[in-house]
């Protein structure tokens, strides 16, 4: 969500900072804002709006400084505004703190500082920051910090700049991810390795409760109780290359288009053909307590959801594991019912989700197995679960999750072939199944050449305000998800259902106004889908499909269809939702919305 950065060092830090921040944009933000410390008086600048917008006006004040923070703002407590902009300030004008999480508490201690004389700008809470700081500071501000902190309930990602020592900058987490970047004379501090990697590789994670007392000379870490804390050094696996548009139009198009290569990535050095199996490394050591787990339950949120949906259907057919999918926003606030006999499986892009990461500590308190599946290395999930796999689909900045989508099912079809072949798939299964994945790049590479078909169909569709998505199977997920990619970015109001039932409700919806797009390709539920198709219609409904090459039937049957090669029925949601990606690209290209960062949405959404 919030993106933060700061930078101390030998450079002028207006443009570091503010380049560091527009690596971010992505994150989705409603307001932006910096905080220098420029001949010792603390200079601040925010404004409701783009980071384009911030930098016009920075242009404008000639401020040269080598020590500042920046901050990125997704509203939750206030509406977007200039006040409620970060970075905030104490009431001597002192100190500057921007904050990314929720602080639980903030009403109480709101109270308590006002009534000791601290005077309030904006509505939000983390405006207190500021004022706890400076009340506790007597001499020492990374001691005012610790304290400050320990009296927070709720989650944090904080950076803190003082008039009081101008040459540190301090930077402390809980449950909002912190990196802190190594240079050569220089120190960064940021919420996303993306705003660090141009400057350097060289990275330490913060841990919950940790605080960096950085300065341009290096670092130091201590807990928030005052001990000093050893972090090992690591190093960010991807170049400025691989976040960068490369020549396309968006970061969203770019990503569709690289999933020949991200998919073969999320298999290479895993895929073992000859023997009908996969290696997966990072579960080497529970795969036995896996496989015979009493069930396997799966959390997530939203896209990642979705993908543990299919991932149900592939465990149990391939390895006869019962299988629960849960949201996990939902998940820990039911009290479930976990055992130690349970594995819980969280799947998340960032590995910073808060549903998700708290869905993790919640089984593991329980004593179940708990393992995760992430894009991100050094992220909050990897370091929190006992065991897990990485994606390997490199740095995704278009906040409608695509590549990184099509890499978890793929990463799910390796542990359904891992945990098929200890129990009841047979080696030649195996080996089918091992060779289809290794052939799905090259069959999506030839859906990508579809893509003046595909936008053709998208400008029929942008007249109309709502869609239907249907599937059945494998692809009833993969309908949940191509509706949810045409909301977010589109902002038409579009549904995944069920084919089947379908004429339990929306049916009563379908008139020659209501696109319905099917999942209909030749699998064993394929004429039941057929079936599907006829009773829309007959009642004057638009049906677009997503067919099997060659299938000359169903095409008589629809308005529009987008063929698609064959694959194995437990493979084809990493091809069907290929078209339902571009298919909501191109309608919201061509409604002028901004398909990268659209409206009121996060990419890593790091509060409840």
């Amino acid at each position: 969500m919030c993106g933060i950065v700061g930078y101390v060092g030998k450079q002028k830090v207006l443009p570091i900072l503010i380049n560091g921040l527009k690596r971010m944009e992505y994150r989705g933000y409603d307001s932006a804002g910096v905080a220098v410390i420029a001949k010792n008086k603390l200079w601040v600048k925010k404004r409701k709006g783009k980071i384009r917008d911030l930098e016009m006006d920075l242009n404008e004040e000639g401020i040269s400084s080598t020590i500042g923070l920046g901050h990125t703002r997704w509203a939750t407590h206030g509406a977007p505004s200039q006040l409620n902009a970060h970075p905030h300030v104490d009431c001597q004008k002192k100190i500057a703190v921007v904050h990314n999480g929720i602080i639980e508490n903030y009403v109480q201690l709101k109270s308590r500082l006002q009534s000791e004389g601290h005077h309030f700008n904006s509505e939000t809470d983390s405006e207190i920051l500021a004022h706890l700081i400076e009340m506790f500071y007597k001499g020492d501000m990374g001691f005012a910090i610790r304290e400050a902190l320990q009296l927070i309930e709720g989650t944090f990602g904080v950076l803190v700049i003082s008039t009081h020592e101008p040459e540190k900058i301090f930077g402390a987490r809980r449950g909002s991810p912190m990196v802190v970047g190594i240079g050569e004379g220089e120190t960064l501090i940021a919420s996303d390795g993306a705003a660090l990697v141009e400057h350097t590789r060289n990275v330490i994670h913060l841990e919950d409760d940790e605080m960096a007392i950085a300065d341009a000379q290096g670092i130091q870490v201590k807990t928030l109780q005052d001990k000093k804390v050893i972090k090992a050094v690591e190093k960010i696996s991807y170049d400025l290359s691989r976040i960068q548009k490369g020549g396309y139009d968006h970061f969203m198009l770019k990503e569709i288009f690289e999933q020949p290569e991200t998919i073969h990535d999320s298999m290479r050095g895993r895929l073992l053909l000859e023997a009908g199996n996969a290696k997966l490394g990072g579960l080497e050591g529970c795969l036995d307590r896996l496989r015979h787990s009493y069930r396997l339950i799966i959390t997530a949120c939203g896209t990642s959801w979705h993908a543990g949906l299919i991932g149900e259907y592939l465990i149990e057919k391939l390895a006869q594991i019962p299988v629960e999918v849960e949201y996990a926003s939902e998940f820990r606030y039911r009290n479930p019912v976990i055992t130690r006999v349970d594995t819980v499986l969280a799947i998340t892009q960032s590995g910073e989700t808060a549903d998700t990461l708290a869905a993790v500590r919640e089984a593991r308190q329980k004593g179940a197995l708990a393992l995760g599946m992430c894009n991100v290395v050094g992220s909050t999930i990897a370091r929190e679960t006992d065991a897990g796999v990485y994606l390997h689909a490199g740095p995704e900045i278009g906040v409608a999750s695509t590549k990184a989508f099509t890499s978890q099912v793929i990463t799910l079809a390796l542990i359904a072939l891992v945990l098929g072949r200890m129990g009841t798939l047979s080696s030649e299964d195996g080996q089918t199944l091992s060779q289809e994945l290794s052939l799905l790049p090259e069959k999506i590479r030839s859906i990508l050449k579809q893509k003046d078909l595909i936008k053709s169909i998208a400008e029929k569709i942008i007249p109309h305000q709502n869609a239907l998505y249907l599937g059945r199977g494998f692809n009833y997920p993969v309908a949940l998800e191509g509706a949810l990619k045409m909301k977010e970015i589109s902002y038409i109001h579009a549904e995944g259902y069920p084919a089947a039932e379908m004429k339990h409700g929306p049916i009563a919806l379908i008139d020659e106004n209501m696109p319905v797009i099917f999942i209909a390709v030749k699998d064993p539920v394929y004429d039941k889908v057929v079936n599907n198709i006829e009773e829309v219609k007959a009642r004057g409904g638009w049906v677009i499909a997503i067919v099997s090459e060659g299938d000359e039937e169903i095409s008589r049957l629809c308005d529009h269809t987008i063929p698609i090669p064959h694959t194995l029925q437990p493979l084809s949601p990493i091809l069907t939702v290929i078209p339902l990606q571009l298919l909501a690209y191109y309608t919201a290209v061509m409604k002028g919305c901004n398909v990268d960062q659209p409206r009121n949405l996060a990419k890593s959404v790091t509060v409840e």
